[in-house]
């Protein structure tokens, strides 16, 4: 697409934003900003966001990312209480690395559900992009889980959806959420930068 193409289709789909978007993008990128810190914030203010993504979505045809942002409502939940909750010695669970087991499992599990979900959206219903939502909301799932349970993984689980949401968003319309899509790839880079800083960090204290 020409540059002045590009720009026109951008500025059309802008106007067209709704305030609902605009309000679940602010606080999808406040939630991973909070992320990358490591922030208990992340949970409050990525709920509010992912609740407005499942009627957003369902509207757009984008079954898959709908159910995902259901799931990421249940996993914000369990990861606000998994990250407040302190062990033996009193202290929270730390940023780590996953263990070779859990990486492959998470990879397992990502393949496992492309398969099912692409097999549910293009046999029952209308989705127009069955391999890309299936294949996004696979990767978001694991790297949801992963940012649950504070693993440093999680970052590249979500920089590699980020990837293919940008014009995967664009290409519904949904031209706020795209950019959004292009910052949270951005700070997901940071965060892993800076997740990976806090373990090098701790391991010198222990």
């Amino acid at each position: 697409m020409e540059t002045a193409g590009f720009r026109e289709v951008f500025l059309e789909n802008l106007y067209a934003t709704t305030w609902l978007e605009g309000v679940a993008v602010l606080f999808g990128l406040l939630s991973v900003w909070y992320a990358r810190k490591a922030h208990i914030l992340v949970y409050p203010t990525g709920i509010v966001s992912v609740l407005i993504y499942v009627y957003i979505c369902y509207f757009a045809g984008l079954y898959a990312d709908m159910g995902i942002n259901a799931f990421y409502f249940w996993m914000s939940l369990y990861g606000w209480y998994f990250w407040t909750r302190k062990d033996s010695a009193k202290k929270l669970p730390p940023v780590a690395a996953a263990k070779t087991w859990e990486n492959l499992a998470s990879i397992a599990a990502a393949l496992l559900l492309f398969l099912i979900l692409r097999f549910l959206l293009s046999n029952y219903t209308d989705s127009s992009v069955p391999n890309w939502d299936s294949l996004t909301t696979a990767i978001f799932i694991v790297g949801m889980w992963m940012m649950a349970r504070k693993k440093i993984e999680n970052w590249l689980w979500w920089i590699a959806g980020d990837l293919i949401s940008i014009p995967l968003y664009f290409h519904k319309d949904l031209v706020l959420t795209s950019f959004q899509f292009t910052v949270f790839l951005v700070i997901a880079v940071m965060g892993y930068i800076e997740w990976r800083k806090m373990i090098r960090e701790r391991r010198v204290v222990e």
